[in-house]
């Protein structure tokens, strides 16, 4: 045990953890400095330590560093003041990886209170280290180097010395290895203690945790958005293209003009679901601004081509379509929106279920209380197989898109029929 800790000696003391930590106590010595002048200023000016000087004597000096850290906690009061020192703390990787700190500004007095804290312990400690790193590495290389340099055998190290002659010189350099050694010690014993105090006074506290629960909480719904976006515009795009293609297979040498109009839906529904998808992905490019993007379809602008496109599939679907006095146009547009995916997941839902040569009846009202979007369709006279593994989110997602817009769902089986009936407001800010 005692050869292990003294093969992990040389790393513990000079490895790139401690010289990291030895630097960021260097750099709390540095940013020491202007409270020492600031306190040396106050205690000339209040006559106290006799007034002789700035830190003119090793009294005074220590006078003026306990008057100058008592403007850190003021300093610390800036709500930035955490993240410059959180920002020290990862680059040097003073605490490892730095994980588990308070991201941004500190939030609550307690957090300042912390900071302040922080702040003094990297102050005194930084002004200790580097005192010591300013007097003893001169005087321990100085030591070391000794004996072979002559040059250095002048005063106040000449042989005339009584402490540098005879055995002074064979014993200087050992003297000179243990005060850097002894230096290195402190130095890592500081870093360590720093190191210890990095969760305590940096870490996040309760606004901070609160905070990043609601920026999760935030990631969390758009990444709910993005995945309803692409299962009801992709999702129903491919049911859609997979029925149409296999509609058009299996009357290609009997019906050659609705293997052609199969394919023309083909072509038009994979165009229009490309740009879709380019629109919800262009979402997560982060810093492409000029990303194309093509706007969200709308009831206004595409429920026909929609009910074209369903059509080509061989889903007769009968629509009753009451827009209103002032038409769909006039409908809020997040409205029109979530009422299109909605309309389209219906239909995209009685071709998975229903199949081809199902009659759909459809009717989207509008009035001036709200819009009613109803569709129905027979059940399959047996259990059809499923068409796809993993599905089952269509339902569920028309529910989120409601609930968002402060409506009304209702589904289930009647009498034989599958019913989906949904009523959205169109009160003011809807």
């Amino acid at each position: 045990m005692f050869r292990a800790a003294l093969a992990a000696a040389p790393k513990a003391l000079f490895g790139g953890r401690a010289r990291r930590r030895w630097t960021h106590l260097v750099l709390g010595g540095a940013l020491a400095m202007p409270f020492l002048l600031a306190g040396s200023v106050l205690l000339v000016l209040l006559g106290v330590g006799g007034g002789t000087g700035l830190l003119d004597t090793p009294r005074n000096q220590v006078l003026s560093l306990a008057v100058g850290l008592s403007f850190v906690p003021l300093v610390a009061l800036f709500p930035v003041a955490r993240s410059v020192a959180v920002a020290a703390v990862r680059a040097l990787r003073v605490a490892g990886s730095g994980d588990g700190l308070g991201d941004g500004p500190a939030r609550s007095w307690a957090a300042r209170g912390r900071t302040s804290a922080w702040f003094a312990l990297h102050l005194v400690l930084g002004v200790a280290v580097s005192g010591a790193t300013l007097g003893v590495v001169p005087l321990g290389l100085a030591l070391v180097v000794l004996p072979p340099v002559s040059a250095l055998r002048g005063e106040p190290f000449g042989d005339s010395h009584p402490a540098f002659s005879g055995w002074g010189y064979v014993l200087a350099p050992f003297g000179g290895l243990a005060a850097l050694v002894a230096l290195a010690a402190c130095a890592a014993a500081a870093g360590a203690v720093l190191a210890r105090a990095v969760p305590v006074l940096l870490g996040p506290g309760p606004a901070d945790r609160l905070a990043a629960a609601e920026r999760r909480a935030a990631d969390l719904a758009v990444r709910n958005r993005l995945a309803r976006e692409l299962h009801d515009s992709v999702g129903h795009a491919l049911s859609a293209v997979g029925l149409q293609a296999a509609a058009a297979r299996r009357v290609l040498d009997r019906d050659p003009e609705f293997v052609r109009t199969a394919l023309t839906a083909i072509e038009e529904t994979t165009r229009r679901t490309v740009g879709e998808l380019d629109a919800v992905l262009g979402v997560l490019r982060e810093g492409d601004a000029g990303a194309p993007t093509a706007p969200a379809p709308t009831l206004a602008t595409d429920l026909d081509g929609l009910l074209r496109r369903t059509g080509a599939t061989g889903l007769r679907v009968e629509t009753a379509l009451e827009p209103g006095p002032h038409g769909l146009a006039a409908l809020p547009p997040q409205v029109s929106r979530e009422a299109y995916r909605i309309v389209q997941e219906a239909l995209g839902n009685a071709l998975r279920h229903a199949g081809t040569g199902t009659a759909v009846d459809l009717r989207v009202t509008v009035t001036a209380a709200g819009l009613e979007i109803t569709a129905e369709n027979p059940l399959p006279p047996a259990p059809r197989p499923p068409p796809r593994t993993g599905g089952g989110h269509g339902l569920p997602g028309i529910a989120d898109r409601v609930r968002l817009l402060g409506g009304t769902v209702t589904a289930g089986a009647h009498d034989g029929r599958w019913s989906l009936c949904v009523r959205l407001p169109l009160r003011d800010g809807a």
